[in-house]
């Protein structure tokens, strides 16, 4: 109980609500988005794909600062909701949990349109001839089918979204209690005399984490190999 102190149990504490509340905000629209780029065949396509990996190969400085110019409360869309809404994403735990949606999107998208892909077309024709709508062979269908590949993505996104740091310091800053996640406190530790205690337990949970997901992650993978063999 005593492994952690205070500001290591706020931080352990935030990242985990950030890390949920971005994978969780994230799973209808990366659904929808792996969906699109499986299954459609619509102009611009590949633009769409590339705007979704985008945050993959930009520095994650570039993607804070893009999100602040955004979501920021002179941003046209943060300006927006803060005047109409009251919701503000800068120096928020909401605008960490954007940053971190945003970053670990990529992931979540690609691990849910690989399950998509190995799914047969011919089980959804099947389903179309029986005049069954497209929603309901997607839900009936396609979704339980895919359901380990979402299962896979939300925990590879989760995983993103906890070791996030360029983008959301960026984005939100390093405000211990507020904004302060694990990654940010890791660097605050490091840059304070006898601070590095501190920042190797977070790191020792930071890799414990990423090894589960990891894990986890191939573990699901090979069941839906199995699964779509027939073994």
């Amino acid at each position: 109980m005593d492994w952690l102190g205070p500001a290591e149990w706020n931080a352990l504490a935030l990242s985990l609500r950030v890390s949920f509340w971005a994978t969780l905000v994230s799973l209808p629209p990366g659904i929808l988005v792996a969906h699109a780029l499986a299954r459609g065949n619509f102009p611009g396509r590949q633009l769409l794909n590339g705007i979704v990996h985008l945050p993959l190969i930009l520095p994650p400085v570039v993607t804070g600062y893009l999100l602040l110019l955004t979501f920021g409360t002179r941003g046209p869309i943060g300006g927006f909701l803060s005047e109409t809404f009251g919701i503000v994403f800068a120096f928020r735990w909401t605008g960490a949990a954007l940053a971190a949606g945003v970053m670990a999107f990529p992931l979540m998208v690609r691990a849910i349109r690989l399950s998509i892909e190995a799914v047969d077309p011919k089980l959804e024709q099947a389903g179309a001839t029986l005049g069954a709508s497209r929603l309901w062979v997607f839900l009936t269908v396609t979704l339980p089918l895919i359901l380990p590949g979402i299962i896979a993505g939300s925990i590879l996104a989760f995983a993103k979204a906890m070791g996030e740091f360029g983008a959301t310091i960026t984005f939100v800053s390093n405000i211990p209690g507020q904004t302060q996640t694990v990654p940010s406190a890791i660097y605050a530790f490091l840059q304070v005399p006898g601070g590095e205690s501190s920042a190797l337990r977070l790191v020792v949970i930071s890799v414990a984490v990423a090894m589960t997901a990891l894990l986890v992650s191939e573990l699901v993978a090979t069941r839906v190999a199995r699964r779509i063999g027939g073994r």
